[in-house]
């Protein structure tokens, strides 16, 4: 027992150092319980929508009045979550998703539930996670320091989608069994453990002194402007907004591949969807084991123009394994990018400037997603899921040449001294 103790001792320090810091693994203990409580909800509510209207374009509407909110107001966010306390701002966020949850669930149960009831919920959610998502971001380097930091991420990366494994199974299992409001429920459970943990952190938090004389507008002109002098951020950007808005359309195409081309249900809809989570943990693992080398920009290039093979191969896929592979591929895929691309812009900004630059990887990466999901959506909904996913690999991948052809070159040049104003 005691050599396997100091093995497994061993490998967290090797692997995993982050979590030998107290507060990181307070905050990681209650996110492994609250992701997975997330993904039930996110698994049902698809599913249900799909169920009340029979109609992908719907769906898609779903999607954008979700993620709305991180496009309109990241930015704003991004200026006032260095303002405050963030053990505080999440504090609020997560007893806003907590009540969201119940209250949908009460509308399940009593079979009041509609397609508006869950349209509202959703929004409300995109406008705690506008907050939530920049505080939860910027806040790593408070709890693990620099040096742990490309770490943390990529076991927050873990976190997510090992929920997104365990997560879908049991939403499945629920949904087949005792009905969707128990998915509602269940995750609203989850987020009482969030907030005891939370209350737990001590943290010496970061908080930006307000200047004279400047406004919301000009702090969010001034970090625009650092992102565009800085062409390691502005490369980092554009691939995250490419990949955001192209590649993470499963909560809209999923669900439509599996009833309306594999012609299954429910059990298959989660298999489908575990399998995803399982290719974006072993993205995250493999980031976070090498992340004692630090993120690499060039990694986050050269993934980003294979993502649209694995998306176009979709459309070809008529078996659930064959889906299984490719899902589990595009979901490596698409983790890998995003924690390398989170490292790098968390490490190359500057404290001052942190905050508001994760508010634009925010932006890119979720707020990009309704436009994503409307597009797919109708799409889907007017040519085919096939259509949809082929569309979605050929504009990522033109998309993606584009930005290499801009930035050609560039590898000559230190990438943070090269300017890339005239890109954004």
């Amino acid at each position: 027992m005691t050599v396997y103790a100091d093995r497994t001792t061993k490998f967290v320090h090797t692997y995993f150092h982050a979590l030998t810091h107290r507060n990181y693994r307070t905050f990681w203990l209650g996110q492994c319980v609250s992701l997975i409580g997330t993904w039930v909800q996110n698994i049902c509510q698809a599913w249900l929508v799909l169920s009340l209207t029979k109609s992908p374009l719907l769906l898609g509407m779903l999607g954008l009045a979700q993620f709305l909110p991180l496009t309109v107001l990241s930015l704003f966010a991004g200026v006032l979550v260095d303002k405050f306390p963030k053990r505080a701002i999440l504090m609020v966020t997560q007893t806003v998703a907590m009540t969201l949850a119940f209250t949908t669930a009460a509308l399940v149960f009593s079979g009041a539930i509609r397609f508006e009831h869950i349209l509202v919920m959703a929004f409300l959610l995109g406008v705690s996670n506008t907050f939530d998502m920049p505080t939860r971001q910027s806040m790593n380097i408070e709890l693990v320091g620099r040096d742990d930091l490309m770490n943390a991420v990529a076991l927050n990366s873990m976190t997510f989608n090992l929920a997104r494994i365990v997560g879908p199974s049991i939403g499945a299992l629920l949904m087949a069994t005792v009905g969707v409001g128990w998915c509602y429920a269940l995750n609203g459970m989850t987020f009482i453990f969030v907030l005891f943990t939370l209350r737990q952190l001590k943290l010496s938090p970061f908080i930006r002194a307000a200047r004279a004389g400047t406004t919301v507008w000009g702090e969010i002109r001034d970090g625009l402007s650092y992102i565009r002098s800085n062409a390691r951020l502005a490369q980092t950007v554009l691939f995250v907004a490419i990949v955001g808005t192209l590649g993470f359309n499963f909560n809209v195409l999923v669900p439509v591949l599996t009833k309306e081309v594999l012609g299954a249900g429910e059990a298959t809809y989660g298999v489908l969807m575990s399998c995803l989570g399982v290719g974006s943990l072993i993205g995250a693992l493999t980031i976070g084991m090498r992340s004692r080398s630090g993120p690499k920009l060039k990694l986050t290039i050269s993934l980003s123009l294979i993502v649209p093979i694995s998306l176009a191969l979709l459309a070809f896929a008529r078996t659930p394994a064959a889906a299984g592979a490719l899902l589990l591929a595009c979901g490596f895929l698409n983790i890998a990018i995003s924690t390398n691309s989170n490292s790098l812009l968390q490490m190359s900004a500057a404290d001052e400037y942190r905050a508001r630059v994760m508010s634009v990887y925010t932006l890119v990466f979720a707020g990009s997603t309704p436009f994503g999901n409307l597009f797919t959506g109708w799409t889907a909904d007017k040519y085919g899921v096939d259509v949809a996913f082929i569309s979605c690999g050929a504009l990522a991948l033109a998309l993606g040449a584009a930005v290499v052809y801009a930035f050609r070159g560039s590898g000559r040049r230190e990438p943070l001294d090269e300017p890339a104003a005239h890109l954004l």
